[in-house]
């Protein structure tokens, strides 16, 4: 008996057993049902036995049919998972891609996704510009920018990929030596984290009709790392992006009612430097990841 299982023969045949008949077969390949049926009377020739018996309401697999499906299969996976391997290989990506972000971004939000992207796309190198400025990617200065403004510039794609969203935190010794605000009205008896140049906490309380001036901050700075810390040291209560307060179980969220607008996340690219492969591969990695992570 010649044991010669031709893969392509037993394709065929698994797809026969499946569907039942040589109609049901060609269908789900994609080739003619005359193909099927003398791929399958080739099979049985070089195997020398009877694997259907053909019936009108299709196709009876005999106990042999049975018996070599399994290992039909078994060819089947590797053969799919060879097809697969080859795909991969022939659309791996490779580069170096400049990212720019702000410090927190770069500092709290980035490193567990580009920890992924480095099991995804290994073959790309990543070079992380930190920076609270806005990187001018006409210039270069960065291929990727993850920003929290929308960018001006027409030669500029930039995708809305999600929003921050902020809230009042506090650390649990500080709420235990000063007790927890129950309403925005209660955070003027309480000392705050603010900052220096921008004035969206004094205009957020005169919204509210509070006037908050320098003696209500016990600090004051625009390095957010040092804001952060400022909050975890409870120093007072600040006004922090959900996903860098929920780093530490300590730093208590406090006013859940308080309404602060979230703020929208931006990624921005070259519409030219879009066309290169690993800079599009990066750019929508993260254009998934980030929301997630968010």
């Amino acid at each position: 008996m010649k044991q010669d299982f031709d893969w392509g023969l037993a394709r065929s045949f698994l797809a026969a057993l499946d569907n039942g008949s040589l109609l049901g077969a060609s269908r789900s390949l994609g080739i003619s049902q005359p193909t099927i049926g003398r791929h399958i009377a080739e099979l049985e020739s070089q195997l020398g036995v009877v694997l259907f018996e053909r019936t009108g309401r299709g196709l009876l697999p005999s106990d042999m049919a049975l018996r070599l499906a399994e290992s039909a299969r078994a060819m089947e996976d590797g053969a799919l998972q060879l097809q697969r391997k080859v795909s991969s290989a022939q659309t791996r990506v490779s580069g170096t891609v400049r990212l720019s972000a702000s410090q927190p971004s770069a500092c709290y939000l980035l490193p567990p996704i580009l920890a992924r992207m480095q099991q995804t796309l290994p073959d790309i190198q990543i070079e992380l510009v930190v920076s609270n400025a806005v990187s001018n990617l006409l210039r270069r200065e960065a291929d990727i920018a993850l920003r929290m403004v929308a960018p001006a510039q027409s030669t500029l794609v930039a995708k809305r990929i999600g929003k921050m969203t902020l809230g009042a935190y506090a650390h649990r010794d500080y709420l235990r030596r000063r007790g927890t605000p129950t309403q925005p009205a209660d955070l003027l008896q309480h000392t705050l984290i603010g900052h220096v140049q921008g004035q969206n906490i004094v205009l957020g309380f005169a919204a509210m009709g509070h006037h908050v001036g320098p003696e209500h901050f016990a600090l004051r700075t625009d390095d957010l790392i040092a804001y952060w810390e400022a909050v975890r040291a409870g120093m007072g209560v600040g006004f922090l992006a959900d996903h860098v307060a929920r780093l530490d179980p300590a730093v208590l969220p406090i006013l859940p009612a308080l309404r602060i607008a979230p703020i929208p996340i931006w990624l921005a690219v070259h519409r030219e430097i879009r066309t290169s492969a690993h800079i599009r591969a990066v750019f929508d990695f993260l254009a998934d990841a980030v929301p997630d992570a968010l």
